[in-house]
């Protein structure tokens, strides 16, 4: 008997229109779908009249739950898996499954799609040919070392950030980094969609006055020294 095949499936970020037909297809012929939340993929999933069972798949319980994944895979399902928003293992779950079934020798097939950091990238007007994603920055362990390591960068770096802590990311770029150049893209697709463009001072000053609210993606210029 064949083994399955483990697709990592992109999910919309935002606004629900952003799904590919092969990915909705994917969703719909697998016997399994792996999902961070299922209440959040459950209105993903309503919406595209997506009826595939579902199973919890996250941090907390992939090491009780993988190896019954395996199992499904090895005996012929095909199981796909997906995230709250955006693609799979990118600052999300995800990583230890796929390693795991590439060494079963379980094909891994990728059906791309929507990620926020690509779509932050090319809308925010900083040079895109060189970048380096960080995702979350260590919030205390660390954080200072990689903010120099960061510094001495000369691509464009892309962080990932919650809105409450905005302000002193932007605090510790200053500090670390300089003046530099930096977009602020928030509610990427969604109705607040917004890119803020400025020096970390200029940004530093308009957020004075005003809160961050959503999902947040941070770019900054590379050092041009």
């Amino acid at each position: 008997m064949d083994k399955g095949k483990l697709y990592i499936v992109s999910t919309p970020i935002g606004n629900l229109s952003d799904f590919t037909f092969r990915a909705v297809e994917t969703l719909r012929n697998v016997e399994l779908i792996a999902t961070e939340d299922t209440r959040v993929s459950g209105v993903l999933l309503k919406h595209y009249d997506i009826e595939t069972s579902m199973l919890p798949y996250h941090d907390h319980n992939k090491v009780q739950v993988t190896p019954g994944l395996l199992s499904k895979l090895e005996a012929g399902d095909d199981i796909a898996l997906i995230t709250d928003a955006g693609t799979p293992l990118v600052s999300d779950p995800g990583f230890y499954l796929v390693r795991a079934a590439i060494k079963d020798n379980i094909e891994v097939v990728p059906i791309p799609g929507a990620s926020a950091m690509l779509a932050a990238l090319v809308a925010a007007g900083l040079p895109s040919d060189r970048f380096t994603f960080e995702g979350f920055l260590p919030r205390k362990k660390g954080r200072q070392t990689r903010f120099k390591l960061l510094a001495e960068d000369t691509r464009t770096i892309i962080l990932y950030e919650s809105p409450h802590r905005v302000a002193k990311t932007l605090k510790d770029i200053g500090e670390y980094m300089g003046d530099r150049e930096v977009v602020i893209a928030r509610e990427i697709t969604k109705k607040f969609e917004e890119f803020i463009r400025g020096t970390v001072s200029e940004i530093r000053e308009q957020l004075d006055t005003r809160s961050i609210k959503g999902e947040v993606v941070i770019m900054i210029g590379g050092n041009k020294k």
